[in-house]
């Protein structure tokens, strides 16, 4: 295939940066919201639009492409079957999300496929590259959808009643796009077919631009959870009720966003309260109800669980001074992962033993590698800013992780 007729010529673009352009250019033009971002939520027009684009860029290089029964996409070059070597990422964002948070990671499976079908007219093993579903959870509220269902970490039926804002349920929204939810669950049979999987990621942080590195490999991911904090009082007339008779809500929300903040510092952890909704939301009123999203990560499992428990009691505690009644209930959990040391090793050789670091950020990769030895790539972010459109990537850095990933999947795949 030439660049006239759409598909990759190692020839004609030996650098790559103007496949690496074609494909950027065109992801740009989907999901762009008014403040200069990405809305790009699971199961929307925009997501029906990303997966078209995916599919279309499987077409170019004559991979074979599926949806499986949780969403996930899957673009085979070579049949799919055991050994196989896969990579990918996702497509949705947060609401005005970055650019290269998961895009890059889809871009760069295509980039390196390019690299190694310029080499070969098939694969020593089956490759895949895979785009997951609904990774960031910015709709239903649960990271990692696609990838928890495939491993068996969220239930099927579980996943189903999941619910947005407008109370459209993800059962309903797969339906209205199209997909079965009746298809959801486990595919033990799926992951068993994967020697590998290798994902390309934007760094969420900035250790890499202090270490002067354009890439680097992580080594593990911080335990992270998610909690909602339900805090339901009674409605009544902002002006009429004496401040004595008031059970709002609000109060001991607010209190438990302060202590979010103060036991995150004292135990060395982060923990972040930034989506709430309030009911009636009136501004001359007294709140109902309202609803607030704890959002917390730390190195171990117990300054984790800390940081919870001091949010748990001090909420309680207010909520119970204000007539409020209050309930924590923990929406999704991921322990500490330690990716696949082996593999690592073997990677950590090909690329001339880049930096290695952590991440606080989640993952598909965290959920797969409980199931496949899983490693990841990340690429220089000069701002050190993520979930964001501030949240960059210079070209070369993108290019120097793109080939650094064909690199490693031809040494996997070699017999």
């Amino acid at each position: 295939m030439t660049e006239d007729d759409g598909g990759p010529d190692q020839e004609v673009d030996p650098s790559g940066r103007a496949r690496w352009d074609r494909m950027w250019t065109t992801l740009e033009g989907i999901g762009r919201d008014d403040a200069g971002g990405f809305s790009r939520l699971a199961w929307s027009a925009a997501d029906a639009e990303l997966r078209r684009w995916f599919g279309a860029e499987a077409a170019r290089r004559d991979m074979a492409v599926e949806q499986d029964g949780n969403g996930n996409m899957w673009a085979w070059w070579g049949a799919p079957g055991p050994g196989a070597v896969a990579t990918g990422s996702h497509l949705d964002s947060v609401p005005n999300g970055g650019a290269f948070d998961g895009p890059l990671g889809i871009v760069s499976g295509f980039m390196a496929v390019d690299e190694l079908q310029a080499k070969a007219r098939s694969p020593r093993c089956p490759v895949a590259v895979v785009c997951f579903s609904d990774e960031e959870g910015a709709r239903f509220g649960v990271a990692c959808v696609g990838s928890r269902l495939t491993c068996g970490a969220l239930g099927p039926d579980a996943a189903r009643a999941l619910a947005d804002a407008d109370g459209v349920t993800l059962a309903q929204a797969m339906k209205r796009a199209g997909a079965d939810p009746a298809q959801l669950g486990p595919a033990p049979e799926r992951l068993a077919q994967l020697r590998a999987f290798v994902e390309v990621h934007i760094e969420q942080g900035r250790a890499l631009v202090d270490l002067g590195a354009p890439i680097g490999l992580a080594t593990r991911i911080w335990p992270h959870g998610r909690w909602r904090c339900r805090f339901q009082g009674e409605p009544n007339h902002a002006g009429t009720t004496l401040m004595a008779d008031r059970r709002d809500p609000m109060v001991p929300l607010a209190l438990a966003v302060i202590e979010a903040r103060r036991a995150a510092e004292r135990y060395g952890a982060r923990a972040t309260v930034a989506k709430m909704v309030v009911e009636p939301n009136a501004t001359n009123a007294v709140a109902a109800r309202a609803d607030a999203w704890l959002d917390a990560r730390a190195a171990d499992e117990e300054a984790l669980r800390l940081v919870v428990a001091a949010v748990h009691d001090t909420a309680g505690a207010a909520a119970a001074a204000n007539g409020v009644d209050f309930r924590l209930t923990q929406e999704s959990f991921t322990g500490a992962v330690e990716f696949d040391v082996p593999l690592r090793s073997v990677i950590s050789e090909v690329l001339g033993r880049p930096p290695e670091v952590p991440t606080a950020a989640g993952h598909d990769s965290g959920l797969l590698s409980s199931h496949v030895p899983t490693a990841m790539i990340f690429v220089r972010n000069p701002t050190g800013v993520s979930h964001s459109p501030a949240e960059s990537a210079s070209v070369d850095d993108c290019l120097a992780g793109a080939h650094a990933l064909a690199q490693v999947i031809e040494a996997l795949s070699a017999p």
